[in-house]
């Protein structure tokens, strides 16, 4: 019996100690002057996705995934509703967190933060401070941030292919893979989110619409702070 708990010990300090992705150094003059991959919104803006779910593989279902991003504040707000426009979920972060509407299977357990840190760390640039930047075994630029708490974040540019995002916990164990294509116009208008949880999942999103924000974005603060 203790050789068996022995094992199940060793286990999970295995899975909580993982490390990070060696970064080789760059080599100079190109230190001093790289810069780092940027795919982050720099102004307000409302973008509107077509959502597909995989849970174990299999497809969950299509949704349509409303968000509103202004970066200069860190203002999110974001909306999930079915093809035929019932809402499911609505929320903001302005920024305390305030969920409007939560209808099952949306308002389960840390759903709503959860969903509000992914899209900041699909739109908005990393907070914290940049640790290194560098190069991965297979060529690919990065830029590692130390999160405020604790974690960290790379920004791989994956040239012609994309940019990834990946988010590791403060010991090294993969949470999040975020996937840019650049080959289209908007660097948004393909995301591959993976997530790895005590159920791994994974969303597809495809751009329906995107366009700059101001005026609309302003009256929705004012009427999130009203409430």
């Amino acid at each position: 019996m203790k050789g068996i708990w022995l094992l199940i010990l060793t286990a999970l300090l295995l899975v909580s100690c993982q490390t990070l992705p060696a970064v080789n150094p760059l080599l100079p003059p190109q230190s001093t002057t790289a810069v780092c991959p940027s795919p982050f919104l720099k102004e307000p803006y409302r973008l509107v996705h077509a959502i597909e779910a995989r849970m174990a593989g299999e497809a969950q279902g299509a949704i349509i995934g409303i968000t509103l991003v202004d970066p200069s504040t860190r203002f999110v707000s974001c909306a999930i509703m079915t093809v035929e426009g019932m809402v499911l979920f609505e929320a903001q972060a302005a920024p305390t967190l305030k969920i409007i509407r939560a209808l099952p299977p949306f308002d389960s357990g840390d759903f709503a933060g959860n969903m509000i840190e992914d899209i900041k760390l699909i739109f908005l640039a990393p907070e914290g401070e940049i640790r290194t930047k560098g190069i991965l075994a297979d060529g690919a630029e990065i830029c590692r941030w130390q999160g405020k708490s604790g974690g960290w974040i790379d920004v791989i540019a994956r040239l012609p292919e994309g940019i990834e995002i990946n988010k590791y916990s403060a010991y090294g164990s993969p949470q999040r893979r975020i996937k840019l294509n650049l080959t289209s116009e908007n660097v948004y208008q393909n995301i591959e989110l993976t997530a790895k949880e005590t159920f791994n999942y994974s969303l597809n999103m495809t751009l329906i619409e995107g366009q700059p924000l101001e005026g609309e974005l302003k009256t929705e603060k004012s009427k999130g702070s009203k409430e």
